[in-house]
């Protein structure tokens, strides 16, 4: 189940870099769930992990790996992606796991171990299926291409719970030259990011230099990726990777750095929101706009306190109009001094409240009108201030919790 229509885009090639896939029988027979990304010689790379305490061996392999090669002023060479099992709390032997999938693949490619990052997703606990795993490496290398179909061959090599790929390319003008930003993610469930989402994988072939990439990779990711919520679980294996393979325009000066962040936002922001709109047992598409706060930490945090709360997520989903539960988490979220006489909040063209309390103009008609849409705009004023800020999240179905119940059989 997902919410709307989804069309996998025709990413155009980005010279340098390479995608192939695997069927390695991971998890189950007979689908791709092996990934490996060449990345050209040249190239800059930069990459968030999840803030979870519990954060997977590949994670901190991954971690380890891009640091030593950003000291030697170099990138990595290749990305491998395995999905079925996450190798998440699985102690020394997941993080030996971990680096001998490097170093296996490492071996077939022709450089050092160091230069190979791993990234897994599935199930939590279970240790890898290394045989399987490191028998697949060799097809997913022969399988190596940078066309229309290697992308979205990888897009669904990726995922585990989702139901369809989610990728996302942009195609602009700097000067007289063309810049591509393409990018792929996967996520359904276990998302309320702290850093990204699960894995997303996005490339370009602009020339940055490290700490203008790594600035930018921040700065979407925390109005994208941030900025998303199915159930308020942050993962143990979160990454999300930015690729600039150096071989198109310098992006460098005030002006084309604006053109390219502008453009990277929205590679970013479409795929953070396909997980929304692909997330388990999704049937609506909710935007949480809070303006008029004192901070954007503070519009954040009433966002999420709403796009958290079971009792709307529930309401949403039945398409009941009950905006007393609205109400009620905007007023528990952690904000000092809340004054709710100054609270304005609109559901779609409908208000509900106002003054304290219920809009004048209210009616359970037009309230029920705008809930049984799939995709609802529910907007908050506090009226403290001038910061605002965006949440996308989906409603609580029985279908999540199935899944869910479901996941490992």
């Amino acid at each position: 189940m997902a919410v709307g229509e989804s069309r996998f885009p025709a990413m155009p090639a980005i010279e340098g870099l390479r995608l192939g896939t695997a069927m390695a029988g991971i998890k189950k027979p007979d689908r791709r769930d092996l990934v490996v990304i060449e990345v050209p010689e040249g190239a800059r790379v930069a990459g968030t992990f999840t803030r979870n305490a519990f954060c997977a061996a590949p994670v901190t392999v991954a971690r380890d790996y891009l640091a030593a090669c950003t000291a030697r002023d170099a990138a990595p060479r290749f990305l491998v992606i395995n999905t079925g099992n996450a190798n998440a709390g699985t102690g020394e032997t997941g993080l030996r796991d971990a680096r001998d999938t490097c170093a296996e693949l490492a071996r077939l490619a022709g450089v050092e171990a160091d230069t190979v990052l791993p990234f897994s997703t599935g199930v939590i606990g279970e240790p890898l299926p290394m045989e399987r795993l490191l028998g697949g490496l060799p097809a997913a290398v022969e399988s190596l291409d940078d066309d229309a179909d290697a992308w979205q061959k990888a897009g669904e090599g990726i995922l585990t719970t989702d139901t369809r790929p989610k990728g996302a390319s942009v195609t602009l003008e700097m000067g007289d030259a063309t810049v591509t930003i393409n990018g792929i993610a996967k996520g359904s469930g276990m998302i309320q990011p702290n850093m990204a989402t699960m894995l997303a994988f996005v490339a370009t072939d602009a020339a940055i230099e490290q700490p203008l990439l790594d600035s930018l990779l921040r700065e979407t990711v925390d109005r994208s990726f941030n900025c998303i919520t199915v159930d308020g679980d942050t993962s143990t294996n979160d990454a999300c990777m930015l690729i600039a393979t150096g071989r198109g325009a310098r992006v460098a000066d005030e002006e084309a750095v604006a053109v390219f962040r502008n453009a990277l936002q929205r590679v970013m922001t479409e795929l953070a929101q396909a997980i929304i709109r692909d997330g388990e047992g999704a049937t609506k598409f909710v935007t949480l706009q809070v303006n008029e706060a004192a901070s954007r930490e503070e519009a954040l945090a009433v966002a999420f306190t709403v796009a958290h709360s079971p009792l709307v997520k529930t309401a949403l989903y039945a398409s009941d109009a009950n905006w007393g539960r609205i109400l009620a988490a905007v007023g528990r979220a952690p904000v000092a001094d809340f004054d709710v006489e100054t609270v304005v909040i609109d559901l779609g063209d409908v208000r509900l409240v106002e003054s304290g309390g219920r809009a004048p103009g209210y009616t359970e008609a037009a309230g029920s009108t705008v809930m049984a849409r799939e995709e609802i705009p529910i907007r908050i004023a506090l009226g403290r201030g001038a910061e605002s800020a965006t949440v996308w999240t989906s409603d609580l179905s029985h279908d999540y919790v199935s899944i869910n119940a479901d996941y490992r059989s």
